[in-house]
């Protein structure tokens, strides 16, 4: 039950006279409720109503400019706590402006320059400069605003063009790659030649004879091992220093079209449909044979970390291996066509990029980690190769049918940095540079381009420039 409410005594001589009053007639009631701000106002009593009036006594006019209908004066501190709110609200030039309290209806109805919202580009200001206290931007939290950052932009010609006779137009071969030395390697036709991206020397390693042609090269992580894989299905490492054969590995039936290093260990894929681990240092040609592919090994590639091995073949399946496994660890068979192009990132553990071929044109991300699909991307063409930039989290692809083109993508938006084109055949085989900065690309139409696309580590001033100021078209042999 509600507590009853007395009645105060104004309430009481307010009731006593209006019993002495006539009735009031509704004319009467309406005419009392219109002129209710002009008569019998009580200043301890509210009127209300079933509207919301504004009241304009407790509107803050001075603070926009407009000059207040009210004849009140602001005391001492409130002129002030205005003052610095105008200040804070809408920049220094405005604080020494006093407006007004006369009321004027006429400067109420046009004020000169005084619109509430308009526009002033000097107050276009950080959310640190709406603080009632001035700060820089740079004081506040310590944080240093850097400039907005206009797109990279990615040379759209190669910077430098070799000849490259006899480069074949095979899908499944693994041709060409880039030592940590900055020295190429490129299988044409029988032999290898070694081409020094420092002072542009060219090298011949080795001549298999008229019997035997060049089918991969993997170049070992460190030092001057060269791995060579050739139609026979034999494995030769060579030492490029003294251009002299270490040894001769045998172990597959058919030709070798993939290789992969991962410290000591060599692991190499062939047609035969096997994968063999390889141990340089141990006097047996492998020490396991990993099975599980129904067709041809073409795709090869160790982790960074050298705990996990992907391997593609024209099965269309995308395997990974640990380092101890003889069978598959993860299968994946999302994609529809040979899985040649592979490559892990080296910014996130566990992911795995891997494109298909011509009936595909799919670039897949895998984590491994979590056994998981992550996205796929339609290229629109064959996807013959993939390598990550390690300086930025970029990759860029090489397509065949039907487009020849070379995309560098951006991860993980997969949005297009740039597309470059130049080779006139498929685009089969891709490497990278040891600064990470550029790749060389080839084709069946028997040429290398070299193309700056990823910028530089940021903890270098000025990467290596690789060959950039010889431009032009020269023979790598």
């Amino acid at each position: 039950m509600d507590d009853p409410t007395l009645p105060s005594p104004s309430s009481s001589s307010s009731s006593s006279s209006q019993l002495n009053q006539p009735p009031e007639t509704p004319a009467r009631h309406i005419e009392r409720m219109l002129n209710v701000n002009h008569h019998h106002r009580s200043p301890s009593r509210t009127i209300y109503s079933d509207r919301f009036i504004p009241s304009r006594s407790g509107s803050n006019f001075g603070l926009f400019d407009i000059k207040s209908p009210t004849n009140s004066q602001s005391d001492e501190t409130s002129s002030a706590y205005t003052t610095l709110l105008r200040a804070a609200l809408f920049g220094p030039d405005s604080a020494g402006v006093v407006p007004s309290a006369t009321p004027d209806r006429r400067g109420l109805m046009n004020p000169p320059n005084q619109n509430i919202f308009r526009f002033k580009s000097e107050t276009r200001r950080s959310m640190h400069s709406l603080l009632p206290f001035g700060f820089d931007d740079d004081v506040v939290t310590g944080v240093h605003h850097s400039p907005v950052k206009t797109p990279r932009k990615v040379p759209r010609s190669p910077y430098k063009v070799l000849d490259a006779p006899a480069l074949q137009d095979d899908f499944y071969l693994n041709l060409v790659d880039w030592s940590s030395n900055n020295v190429l390697a490129v299988g044409l036709g029988n032999c290898v030649y070694l081409w020094n991206a420092c002072s542009s020397k060219v090298t011949k390693l080795c001549d298999l004879g008229s019997d035997d042609s060049v089918c991969s090269v993997g170049w070992a992580q460190r030092g001057t091992h060269l791995a060579v894989g050739t139609s026979n299905g034999k494995v030769q490492i060579w030492d490029a220093s003294r251009c002299k054969r270490v040894r001769t590995m045998e172990g597959h039936r058919l030709r070798v079209g993939a290789l992969a290093w991962s410290s000591s260990m060599l692991s190499s894929g062939s047609r035969d449909k096997s994968i063999l681990q390889r141990d340089i240092r141990a006097q047996e040609d492998f020490v396991s044979k990993l099975s599980g592919h129904k067709s041809e090994v073409c795709g090869l590639k160790w982790s960074y970390d050298n705990r996990e091995l992907a391997s593609g073949g024209n099965d269309n399946r995308l395997f990974v291996w640990n380092q101890h496994s003889t069978q598959p660890v993860l299968k994946y068979c999302e994609h529809t066509a040979a899985v040649k192009a592979i490559a892990w990132s080296p910014h996130l553990h566990g992911l795995l990029a891997s494109g298909g071929g011509t009936a595909d044109r799919c670039i897949r991300f895998w984590n491994t980690t979590t056994n998981s699909h992550l996205s796929c991307m339609d290229t629109g063409s064959q996807v013959c190769n993939l390598v990550w930039s390690k300086n930025v989290n970029e990759l860029v692809s090489t397509h065949g049918y039907s487009q020849n083109q070379i995309i560098v993508w951006r991860y993980p938006t997969m949005s297009k940095l740039a597309t470059l084109t130049g080779h006139t055949y498929r685009v089969l085989y891709l490497a990278i540079s040891p600064d990470g900065q550029t790749i060389v690309t080839g084709a069946g139409d028997e040429t290398l381009r070299f193309w700056n696309v990823f910028p530089s580590p940021k903890s270098q001033n000025t990467g290596s420039e690789i060959g950039a100021s010889c431009l032009g078209r020269t023979i790598i042999r």
